[in-house]
């Protein structure tokens, strides 16, 4: 229950440079203290609502780094949902801040690869390389004159990507072992996929897919020692990490050293 500080706030305490933290973002102490710093550009990232007098003041604007290729998966987790619907790419993008969210013109994009194991934290970890890479070109850009802006056009063949709620995570094995798999994927490392044994939530971390045939949705099958696989629609799912209600994140194989699976048959 101890208060620590963000590495972002760690660095930049140690090279002396300012930190705001202010609780209200519409308050005129908190718009006083960013224009005393009459910055020429404003750069946000991972940032709450900003009231139009805090990003429209600077003269050449505020840009905003989006981990994802606009306009595709506007929204708050554009990561987790590229995965879960089975992407094979993404990318970062920079962009012009405007009143509706992830609308603004288009200043640069990278695009990033999705392998197949590739989990929303593998992925954030990639984006995060890429997208300081890319901030850094941009405002390079911008201060040389060189930038160009495109506006973003938006059709029914882009995905949205809307924050994700406790239902959006819970597992429906009547959907198809790949559909599983990526659901999994991607809200892995969090807020984690989940199912219930026993009346207990049951986080699955990782799977892997099999060529097995499936028996019944959610049906069972394990040695009670070393693997689980667990029946989807049409194929047969195999659980590697795990973690049930109450204790740490584990291993298959670890988790059936204190946990005896051979009378239960499904998940739920």
């Amino acid at each position: 229950m101890k208060l620590t500080p963000s590495p972002v706030k760690e660095f930049a305490l140690k090279h002396h440079l300012d930190v705001l933290q202010p609780t209200n973002l519409k308050s005129d102490d908190f718009e006083q203290s960013l224009r005393s710093y009459n910055p020429n550009i404003q750069v946000v990232i991972a940032f709450r609502m900003l009231p139009e007098k805090v990003w429209n003041y600077p003269e050449l604007g505020t840009i905003n780094l989006h981990a994802s290729l606009l306009p595709n998966y506007r929204g708050a987790a554009p990561i987790n949902w590229a995965v879960i619907n089975g992407e094979k790419k993404t990318g970062v993008t920079t962009f012009r801040l405007k009143h509706e969210i992830d609308t603004g013109n288009m200043l640069d994009q990278a695009e990033v690869e999705i392998h197949e194991n590739d989990t929303a934290g593998t992925m954030h970890d990639k984006l995060m390389i890429e997208g300081s890479k890319l901030i850094v070109n941009t405002l390079q850009s911008i201060e040389e004159g060189e930038s160009n802006e495109t506006p973003q056009l938006h059709s029914e063949q882009h995905h949205h990507a809307p924050k994700i709620f406790k239902d959006d995570c819970v597992i429906d094995w009547n959907k198809p072992a790949a559909e599983v798999h990526n659901l999994v994927r991607g809200l892995s490392p969090y807020p984690v996929a989940r199912t219930s044994i026993n009346g207990k939530t049951l986080k699955i971390f990782h799977t892997g897919q099999t060529d097995k045939n499936a028996s019944g949705a959610g049906n069972i099958e394990s040695d009670n020692q070393s693997y689980i696989h667990v029946s989807c629609a049409d194929k047969v799912l195999s659980v590697l990490e795990l973690q049930l209600e109450g204790k740490k994140k584990m291993s298959t194989a670890d988790f059936l050293r204190g946990f005896d699976i051979s009378e239960i048959s499904h998940f739920s």
